[in-house]
């Protein structure tokens, strides 16, 4: 006899019920800083929800600890606030055990990079289907300012009185390098562009790792502003765009060009050079993927924000369920105690 369970498993659910963006906000106060990027996070994922044609009790959000541990509590679906850096394996182990759900994780840069690292690296290596939105402040904000695994060297913080002497991680090139099928960065102040992120992110089977510049306006304010910044964003940015030359500076005037593989900047306007110069944006290219998050911290190229790369291969899940059901079609149903008692069991008298 079926369970109230198995049929709320088995219902489709997909584009069968209509849902409001204000459906997502639970009745709780949002407990972030005033001027928390945070904002800038939650709101395009509410209004994403509602697209997804998803019912609510198939929406699951995992968190760890920091500030972006707060996150399940602001949307009205499922959720589990986990331990410091293990959201992740939370989520890997509900999206295998349930893959009906939509599983996504709030994490930080320090939840996610420190602690967490291990378990975000064999994430994106294993494929699993889970979206990752990862705050990245550069900073540990929620125990007061400690330096994280993505703050600058020279960087002063509470714990690095004298400057941080560490090089920073770079999440997109660590996301990519690890086999992250798709990885995307945007910046809070840009909110139509985040909801883009997250909508293609949803739309994704496998690792999806979306990383998001959010200004820390208690302990790191500003961190981003040498880029996001009205007045500079345009001429120290480069929006990646899906089969588009990269073009950038407030009067479209720049460019980008692969000088071997090394990504140069070159105007439009001198008559040297034309859009027809210019490298073109390919998100199935995994080569160009590395080169362009590689151009993160590089001073003489913009910054690039979109996304990096999406690739299309089988998710961890899937491969497991298809392991299963190999196993049940061509061994039955198997039995737990003959496995426990296998070849490499004794017997101690």
């Amino acid at each position: 006899m079926k369970t109230l369970l198995d049929e709320v498993i088995s219902k489709p659910h997909i584009g069968t019920i209509q849902y409001e963006p204000k459906d997502f906000k639970p009745d709780v106060d949002v407990r972030w800083c005033a001027g928390c990027g945070g904002y800038s996070i939650l709101s395009p994922v509410q209004r994403i929800m509602p697209e997804l044609g998803i019912a609510k009790e198939k929406i699951a959000f995992i968190s760890g600890i920091g500030c972006s541990g707060r996150f399940p509590y602001y949307m009205d679906v499922y959720g589990f606030h986990g331990i410091h850096g293990r959201a992740i394996a939370i989520a890997s182990g509900l999206k295998i055990a349930r893959p009906d759900l939509s599983v996504w994780v709030a994490t930080g840069d320090g939840d996610n990079m420190s602690i967490g690292g291990n378990h975000f690296i064999h994430g994106c290596r294993r494929n699993v289907n889970i979206n990752v939105i990862m705050f990245n402040n550069e900073v540990y904000s929620l125990t007061k300012g400690q330096y994280s695994p993505t703050s600058h060297k020279g960087q002063i913080t509470k714990s690095s009185p004298l400057g941080v002497l560490d090089e920073p991680f770079n999440p997109a090139a660590l996301a990519l390098g690890s086999g992250a099928t798709f990885v995307a960065r945007g910046i809070d102040k840009d909110r139509q562009h985040l909801q883009y992120l997250f909508e293609r992110a949803a739309s994704h089977n496998g690792f999806a790792f979306i990383e998001v510049y959010t200004n820390c306006n208690i302990f790191n304010d500003g961190a981003f502003d040498s880029f996001t910044r009205k007045d500079v964003r345009e001429d120290a940015t480069v929006m990646l765009e899906h089969g588009k030359p990269m073009i950038f500076g407030k009067e479209r005037d720049k460019g980008i060009k692969l000088d071997g593989f090394k990504p140069t900047v070159v105007s439009l306007t001198d008559g040297k050079y034309s859009v027809d110069d210019l490298l073109v944006h390919d998100e199935k290219d995994s080569t160009l993927a590395f080169i362009l998050g590689n151009m993160t911290y590089n001073p003489d190229v913009p910054r690039p924000l979109g996304i990096f790369q999406s690739l299309e291969r089988s998710s961890y899940d899937e491969s497991v369920q298809a392991q299963i059901n190999y196993e049940i079609e061509t061994k039955g149903e198997g039995d737990i105690m003959q496995l426990m008692k296998g070849r490499e069991s004794w017997e101690v008298k």
